[in-house]
């Protein structure tokens, strides 16, 4: 596997667009996105778990579970479409409907996605004049879809975008994505927004596997602050414009496709952690030694979901006993007199704890590790074997007054 420039038009047959159409108020910033495959892509989402979804959502899961077919996909950020009642269904349907007679698709293979504020209707004048905007602009070229990844953020300081390249059966294959998420961030897929392209040929239901398994070990091990986004949405658009013979779970080439994805969602969590809003630090959870699978998963969540990490990270203070305590409530059993704890940077790493005890260590030594930007707590449970890892931002002054202000 290659990393190359770009991000969703790098893969063959992936055209996209981004613009300020108005639906938020900072001319500045782009708020609608347009992209599209020259031919239909199979198709598969992961969704939000929250029981109140955003009609886009709805609409997304249906057209995944119904044809798994998907030739357009139109968002929109500054405005969630969520908690709109029949109204939000009505201009979801009508989202698509103008996206569906600009590019001549079928109207069930335009998939719809929003993100912003919860609970006011969408500007469908402004969100018209955008769809027909941007059918004008779409493009191949790498800057479009710069743009269009620019135009789905909404309190993200920065775009996140990224494209690799790999063999399989015989064929260069390309995957591309593009995301967006700062705040509102807990997934059991605030807001995530992940959209993956790729020309490789697969079948809808082998693609469908794929994502779902990859989003438990990477978007579902994310916490910025807790909540669970009405609008959580990963998909994945497979075009087969490659060529390849169509890839199967049985293939040898199969493992390195996973891979991919693998890689692709994992580097945009631990962007969407390092853009955390208001966030100065980055932490990671490693937990190892686990009885289970879903158990290291859960203590690891724990920890990154955890207020009073945060606060930890943010003081860079190796409060040792927050970790314990947010494991200790995670609904996993364990011994806490089995437990090591170590914590490490760029700059070095240091034990802390041993057999569930504090050892002997260095505060300021301990300070100067959880300095810098990105730091890891590693703990080993000693029950078993599995591991997992987690990814989380620290709580600052500034994120309370960015949702304070988020209007502005």
């Amino acid at each position: 596997m290659e990393i190359i420039s770009g991000g969703v038009t790098a893969p063959i047959g992936f055209l996209a667009a981004g613009m300020h159409a108005g639906v938020r108020k900072n001319k500045k910033k782009k708020d609608m996105a347009l992209l599209v495959s020259k031919c239909p892509a199979k198709t598969a989402g992961v969704f939000t778990q929250n029981v109140v979804k955003a009609a886009p959502v709805m609409w997304d899961k249906a057209l995944c579970d119904d044809i798994g077919l998907c030739q357009a996909l139109v968002v929109n950020s500054g405005v969630a479409n969520a908690c709109t009642g029949e109204a939000g269904d009505v201009d979801v349907a009508h989202m698509a409907e103008l996206v569906a007679a600009e590019l001549q698709v079928p109207v069930d293979q335009v998939a719809v996605a929003s993100t912003g504020v919860i609970g006011i209707r969408l500007p469908m004048e402004t969100i018209a004049h955008g769809i027909c905007e941007l059918s004008g602009m779409l493009s191949d070229d790498l800057e479009s879809g710069s743009h269009a990844a620019e135009a789905i953020m909404t309190t993200d300081v920065y775009k996140k975008e990224i494209a690799v390249k790999l063999q399989i059966k015989g064929k260069t294959i390309t995957v591309g994505g593009m995301c967006k998420g700062s705040g509102m961030i807990n997934p059991n897929l605030g807001t995530v927004l992940g959209f993956l392209t790729t020309d490789l040929n697969i079948s809808q239901e082998l693609l469908q596997k794929t994502l779902r398994n990859d989003v438990i070990d990477t978007y579902n091990m994310l916490s910025v602050d807790g909540d669970t986004s009405t609008n959580d949405t990963v998909m994945i658009f497979a075009n087969g414009m490659a060529g390849n013979d169509e890839l199967l779970e049985t293939d040898a080439d199969y493992p390195a496709f996973a891979e991919a994805l693998r890689y692709i969602n994992t580097y945009f969590v631990k962007l969407i952690a390092a853009d955390g809003e208001g966030t100065t630090r980055m932490f990671q959870v490693q937990v190892a030694g686990a009885e289970s699978k879903e158990g290291a998963r859960k203590l690891a969540k724990s920890v990154v979901t955890s207020n009073l990490v945060k606060c930890a990270v943010y003081g860079s203070d190796a409060n040792w006993g927050r970790l314990v305590c947010a494991m200790g409530q995670s609904g996993i059993a364990f011994d806490p007199y089995k437990v090591d704890i170590i914590i490490s940077s760029e700059a070095g790493s240091l034990k802390i704890v041993e057999n569930g005890v504090c050892t002997d260590y260095d505060e300021e030594r301990a300070t100067e590790i959880l300095s810098p930007d990105q730091v890891c707590f590693h703990a080993n449970m000693h029950a078993g074997t599995e591991t997992a890892s987690a990814w989380g931002c620290d709580l600052t002054y500034e994120y309370i007054k960015i949702n304070a202000e988020y209007r502005k």
